[in-house]
């Protein structure tokens, strides 16, 4: 149960860089579940996508991928809102990078060939609660759409 709130505070300013690592691990790959369980036809597609984002944005050897990502599918389950995970990745991620997130966001709303609307209403959502211009939200699902050059 500590476990739960935690993740609900804000990192501590004295905590150490590996725990506001894993902090932010989490709250990304808890927003990607989220996408995930948006759509209300899942095919099993997504969750490669998942896992592909978060091997590409943080490196993980594959049992901290799988653990990473057992622990966000209950996160996502028990939380109640989105905003502690994004006030997270608003406060450790300049836009740039907050854009990146919200394109692989966007992969796991394509994984399947389409947008369901409760995904688009999703996306929709997190882009406002990580800041993200009009036009750069725009441009990442733009590029999440397309696949990319020689797939």
């Amino acid at each position: 149960l500590s476990d739960l709130f935690d993740t609900f505070r804000p990192a501590r300013r004295d905590a150490t860089p590996a725990a506001t690592e894993h902090s932010l691990q989490l709250a990304t790959a808890v927003l990607l579940v989220e996408v995930m369980r948006a759509d209300t036809a899942q095919h099993g597609l997504e969750k490669p996508v998942v896992l592909a984002a978060l091997r590409e944005r943080f490196g993980l050897a594959e049992d901290e991928l799988a653990r990473l990502y057992e622990l966000a599918e209950q996160r996502s389950v028990e939380a109640h809102d989105l905003h502690s995970f994004t006030a997270r990745l608003n406060a450790a991620f300049d836009e740039p990078q907050r854009v990146r997130i919200l394109e692989q966001l966007w992969r796991v709303a394509y994984a399947d060939g389409r947008l369901d609307a409760h995904e688009n209403h999703l996306m929709r959502r997190l882009a406002d609660l990580l800041h993200v211009r009009q036009a750069d939200a725009i441009g990442a699902k733009l590029r999440a759409e397309r696949p990319p050059a020689g797939d």
